[in-house]
Parts: C-alpha cells; sequence; structure tokens
C-alpha cells in the first residue's frame, strides 16, 4: 500500500516532506496490520486441538484490537495530509500463503513471526518519526510496539513446552 498522494496541506508542525514520507510509513504500518488481523483471524476460525480455546479467544482478542489499530493508523495518514488508498489495498495481501494451518503450533508460530516483523516495523518508523521530531506518530507506534511485544509473549507462552 502506498501513500498516492497528499490531498491537502494540513496545520500539523513538521515540513511537508516529513509528512510525506511519514504518512508512506504508517501506510505501510496499516498495511501490515491489515495482513495480521486476517492472519490472526484465519488462526481464529481454524485452530483445533487441545488448545483450541486459548488460541480461539487470544486471537479474538488480537484482531479486534488490530481492527482499532487500523482506524488510529488511517487516521494519523489523514491528520498528516494523506489520502488513505483503496485502490490495491488488498491485492498484496498473501496470508493465506503464509499460514501453514497444518498444526496449531505453527499457525501460533506464523503468528508469532508475523507479530516480530510488525514490531520490528513499527522501531523502524518510530526512530523516523522520532528524528522528524513527530510526537505524535512516535506515540501511536509505541502503543503498536507495546502491543506486539505483549502478543508474542502471549502466543509464546502458549505453543511453549
Amino acid at each position: 500500500m502506498s501513500v498516492t498522494k497528499m490531498v491537502e496541506p494540513r496545520d500539523v508542525d513538521l515540513p511537508a516532506k516529513d509528512r510525506r514520507a511519514l504518512a508512506k510509513k504508517v501506510g505501510q504500518i496499516l498495511q501490515s496490520t491489515y495482513e495480521l488481523l486476517l492472519a490472526s483471524q484465519l488462526v481464529h476460525w481454524n485452530v483445533k486441538g487441545e488448545l483450541f480455546l486459548p488460541v480461539h479467544q487470544l486471537t479474538e482478542q488480537h484482531y479486534e484490537s488490530l481492527f482499532a489499530t487500523l482506524d488510529i493508523l488511517a487516521e494519523r495518514m489523514r491528520a498528516l495530509g494523506a489520502e488513505v488508498p483503496s485502490e490495491g489495498a488488498t491485492k498484496s495481501f498473501s496470508v493465506s500463503s503464509r499460514l501453514d494451518g497444518s498444526t496449531m503450533v505453527k499457525m501460533v508460530d506464523q503468528l508469532i513471526a508475523m507479530h516480530e516483523e510488525a514490531a520490528k516495523g513499527a522501531r523502524d518508523v518510530r526512530i523516523f518519526s522520532d528524528e522528524a521530531e513527530d510526537p505524535v506518530t512516535n506515540d501511536m507506534l509505541m502503543d503498536c510496539l507495546k502491543f506486539h511485544e505483549k502478543a508474542i509473549w502471549m502466543l509464546r507462552a502458549i505453543v511453549s513446552k
């Protein structure tokens, strides 16, 4: 998902160049969040075995939190003056190819890997937003990072032996 255009100037105390770059990076976080939400729902629906209930409940909590995060990310893009692109927004989602539904442990391990990728992305964009002196985006990404790190811990606890 790429930011196709900046639609309007915003009274955000950031140079236009930084706003464009931040909006693009937030858009990338938005896309990975969508992918993780879909993967979490697929695991939620397809999990089976002795740990069905805890995985089913945890993934439901996760996709509900991720859905709320999507709105926050999209609204930040708008506050930065960018459109949230709709054309092609879901074309690059390859969730089904990333989830091996053969066992619950494999599905949870794949969710863990996706949360790790999302946490790394949030960290990387936080560095940029910090350098751009954008505390709003930085704070929003800190919330994302807290969520992903907690999700990683909880999912690992479920599949650890």
